[in-house]
């Protein structure tokens, strides 16, 4: 358990965020997949992956 005045801190910042109409925000810059050409097969080894984004 987070000491009180610890909570106390946290509970004026989301105070002075909601008078101040501030709404976080996180910004994530997506790379471009590259157009695949139409001569080549399929690659098999493919980079490929996964985001987990935990809120």
């Amino acid at each position: 358990m987070l000491p009180p005045f610890i909570i106390e801190q946290i509970r004026k910042r989301e105070e002075e965020r909601i008078r101040e109409g501030v709404q976080p925000q996180l910004e994530i810059e997506m790379p471009r997949a590259p157009t695949p050409k139409a001569d080549a097969p399929p690659d098999s080894n493919d980079r490929r992956g996964i985001v987990i984004l935990e809120l």
